[in-house]
């Protein structure tokens, strides 16, 4: 598994710990025997698009997608040749609603890494056809360390916590420093429970212009059809 040098020295001896050297031993045999989502090499491609000096924006989700060709190694992207899952097509409808951008032709989210927007799920692997079959193995301390990393070494980073396991990392961010948003995951079981209308997107980008910070251009390639 690679993570670019900024990261390796952003994290420091977090990745000599006992639990990350297990839990990457523990990786390696489960590609080697099993079907594993993401690709290997995109295990942390959410990392390596983007340097945590360069980290504007953090959305967390839970676990990979679990479908063939699906995760891409960005939390609710999947790659462009797949269809769209339905919790992201509530994101690019409230994306369409709150900023006005066009709908996008696919769900690869790469430009918003792009921009600086941190996309990671709370766990980075899973066994195909098995939701959060890698919970537990160690993923979760290594994301919680990161994020209380980026509030404590940095300011006014805008947090998007969707859905209630994500709303619980807010422990881990220090509320004076940072905008943390709240809502409902945009699943369609609970996206009409708050998610729809939260704005999440001007939001963002109001709080980054009011402290100097250039707005994420939010919108992705597109064409003119409803999802």
């Amino acid at each position: 598994m690679f993570l670019n040098n900024d990261w390796i020295s952003f994290l420091d001896n977090e990745l000599k710990k006992d639990y990350f050297v297990d839990m990457c031993s523990f990786i390696d045999k489960e590609y080697k025997d099993k079907t594993i989502y993401p690709k290997y090499e995109n295990i942390f491609r959410a990392f390596n698009l983007l340097s945590p000096l360069k980290v504007k924006v953090v959305i967390i989700g839970q676990d990979p997608y679990h479908g063939i060709n699906q995760a891409n190694g960005l939390a609710f992207s999947v790659s462009s040749k797949s269809k769209i899952p339905p919790s992201l097509k509530n994101i690019y409808k409230e994306l369409i609603d709150d900023i006005g951008c066009s709908v996008p032709n696919d769900g690869d989210l790469t430009k918003w890494s792009n921009e600086g927007v941190l996309l990671i799920n709370s766990v980075l692997s899973v066994v195909a056809g098995e939701a959060n079959s890698h919970r537990g193995i160690g993923w979760e301390i290594f994301t919680d360390t990161v994020i209380e990393r980026l509030s404590d070494k940095f300011e006014n980073i805008v947090f998007i916590l969707w859905g209630g396991p994500s709303q619980k990392k807010e422990l881990l961010i220090d509320t004076t420093k940072h905008l943390v948003l709240k809502s409902p995951h945009p699943s369609p079981l609970s996206a009409y429970r708050g998610f729809f209308g939260s704005k999440p997107f001007s939001q963002t980008n109001k709080y980054l212009q009011s402290h100097g910070i250039t707005e994420i251009d939010w919108c992705l390639s597109s064409q003119q059809t409803l999802l």
